[in-house]
């Protein structure tokens, strides 16, 4: 049965509409194929690659990121080693300000019960965040003294379990935009970052 003239222009006129439209929605595909892109320029440089530590490197693979391994010298580690002792890393914290870029260490023998452990931490702080840190700390009973690289503030002698040579727990020394933290004052010259 032929179809009526109205329909049969209808049907012509959608035909039309949609290879018109079928052969629109092509032109944008070419221009966003993967040789339409533009190439970037010969000067652009390459990417550089991150070089890795080798085993008995005690650098970090970034110059701007401490680590357990990093923060120390070399040589203090393999002593820790040969003792089977390992590290449990954690943020650094001090007072009630936790420096999520820093890194706060924990050697010792974990196979065992035992309080012979080593502190050591190393954090990037703001002038403000130290001067928070340091009044909670002197607050809480913490002693507070200069220092000719910055502000040592260290535990009360009535709290401390652990003393070096001159009688000083556990100790924070803060210097201009970054904090360390070790066990002891005398501790806290293993502290080596940022490297050089």
């Amino acid at each position: 049965m032929p179809l009526p003239r109205a329909r049969a222009g209808l049907l012509v006129a959608v035909t039309v509409a949609s290879l018109t439209l079928a052969a629109c929605s092509t032109t944008p595909e070419t221009v966003v194929t993967e040789d339409a892109l533009p190439s970037p320029p010969a000067t652009s440089p390459e990417p550089t690659a991150t070089v890795e530590p080798s085993e008995d490197s005690a650098e970090p693979v970034s110059a701007e990121t401490p680590t357990c391994e990093g923060i120390i010298p070399a040589s203090l580690i393999a002593e820790f080693e040969a003792e089977g002792w390992s590290v449990e890393e954690d943020v650094f914290r001090v007072a009630g300000i936790e420096l999520a870029d820093g890194v706060q260490c924990l050697w010792g023998d974990f196979t065992i019960a035992s309080d012979h452990v080593q502190l050591f931490g190393w954090a990037p702080i703001t002038s403000e965040q130290s001067g928070t840190a340091q009044g909670e700390l002197v607050a809480s009973g913490w002693r507070s003294e200069q220092d000719a690289r910055g502000v040592i503030v260290t535990e009360s002698a009535d709290t401390t379990v652990t003393t070096d040579d001159e009688g000083y727990g556990l100790t924070y020394l803060f210097g201009d935009g970054w904090v360390k933290y070790a066990d002891t004052k005398q501790s806290i010259a293993l502290v080596e970052w940022p490297r050089d």
